[in-house]
């Protein structure tokens, strides 16, 4: 994954501390947009434009608040080839891409460019345009997602609330801990390059997801009696895991099918009405198989498992 320094592309891999343990990058656009404009981005209709990639799982995050909150007709999208290119996120006409017609560019840092010329940074999706202002608003999931939930409500009316008053300390600390040790700690593995620091993210991975198994024994969502925030934070991991992280990043002590209870809660979350239009398997398998040729030279993207997430689940019994 490269990056800009004022204004100028380098190419690099991804950072990690000297004993070998994975890092993020803090995300560089965090403006908010708000019912009534005070923060300078107002909800309207048709003003803002979505980038994502498929593979990416902070993007289907976004792509799936604008599903559930109905914003298909009120945020326009654009998805990128699942392949990262050494220029980065690129635009393409393979299938289940999507152009960039608001701003006409061959490559998402091309975006990042006419918001900010002399952008210091990494091109990361997803990013939240806006057409009227001809600037990036914020290219972080967590806080575009919480956008999309309450922000647009005057426009769409009526949609579940995804963060609720009431459970958001419960759903705040559940996102802390999956984000640590199960979005966050796939990527631990995939990336440490010391035995030691694979070894701490994989017990930790497998710890979480164990006590995830336990406490959805005996409910049906992970805050209250309905999917919030926090099940789709978790989701977007659980769905790549078998197809993806048990091979590839070595997060290999079992898949989510082998977990009763996860894997019929999987099947469950995917079954929700426009979630599986979020899914895109292909393009999932060929960014991190036949994209990250540092893990996988060969670039030989798997033909399996099969999934069988329209199997029936027995998460219902909770009602």
């Amino acid at each position: 994954m490269g990056f800009y320094v004022d204004g100028v592309w380098n190419s690099d891999d991804h950072k990690r501390t000297k004993d070998g343990r994975y890092q993020r990058h803090a995300s560089s656009f965090r403006n908010r947009v708000t019912r009534d404009g005070s923060s300078g981005f107002k909800a309207e209709p048709d003003r803002y434009h979505l980038y994502v990639s498929h593979n990416c799982p902070w993007a289907q995050r976004t792509a799936i608040f604008r599903e559930l909150k109905h914003l298909q007709d009120i945020i326009s999208l654009s998805v990128v080839d699942p392949v990262m290119s050494d220029q980065g996120w690129i635009f393409s006409d393979a299938a289940g891409c999507m152009p960039d017609w608001v701003n006409g560019k061959a490559k998402l840092g091309e975006v990042y460019l006419v918001a900010k010329p002399d952008y210091t940074g990494r091109v990361t999706v997803p990013v939240l345009w806006d057409k009227k202002e001809g600037t990036i608003v914020n290219n972080e999931s967590a806080e575009i997602i919480r956008m999309m939930n309450d922000a647009f409500e005057d426009l769409v009316g009526n949609t579940p609330d995804l963060y609720p008053e009431a459970l958001r300390n419960e759903i705040d600390a559940l996102n802390e801990t999956i984000f640590e040790h199960v979005n966050g700690g796939v990527y631990k593995c995939g990336f440490a390059t010391t035995q030691e620091a694979y070894e701490e993210a994989f017990t930790a991975l497998f710890a979480t997801l164990d006590d995830i198994e336990a406490r959805l024994e005996c409910q049906r969502y992970l805050a209250g009696s309905k999917p919030s925030e926090a099940d789709w934070r978790l989701f977007t991991t659980l769905i790549r895991f078998d197809p993806v992280y048990y091979g590839l990043f070595k997060c290999n002590r079992q898949r989510i099918s082998d977990y009763p209870v996860l894997s019929s809660y999987t099947r469950d979350l995917y079954q929700v009405p426009g979630i599986a239009g979020t899914v895109d398997f292909d393009h999932i398998k060929r960014g991190y198989w036949h994209g990250m040729r540092r893990l996988n030279p060969a670039g030989i993207v798997p033909k399996g498992p099969d999934l069988y997430l329209d199997a029936p689940h027995d998460r219902d019994r909770f009602n």
